[in-house]
């Protein structure tokens, strides 16, 4: 984490503190839209990338199928 996230998240938690309930309430429902939105956005990105959902669907279903292989197996020291 770089020092100034550190810092904004500490004042953004004094701020939160000193809040009342319902005050706090509408900061918590205010920031899940933005977490969601953040998520969304990536998702959307993602999506974006020729053939990205069609790989993704095969790597979900090797998976199930317990075709993987552990990342400790294939690592090479760089």
């Amino acid at each position: 984490m770089n020092p100034g996230r550190s810092v904004l998240l500490h004042e953004t938690e004094r701020r939160l503190r000193r809040l009342s309930s319902d005050r706090l309430q509408v900061a918590s429902d205010f920031l899940a839209y933005l977490e969601e939105r953040e998520s969304s956005e990536a998702t959307a990105e993602l999506l974006e990338i020729p053939g990205f959902e069609e790989v993704l669907r095969r790597a979900v279903k090797q998976s199930e199928q317990g075709q993987v292989v552990r990342y400790a197996d294939i690592r090479r020291d760089v």
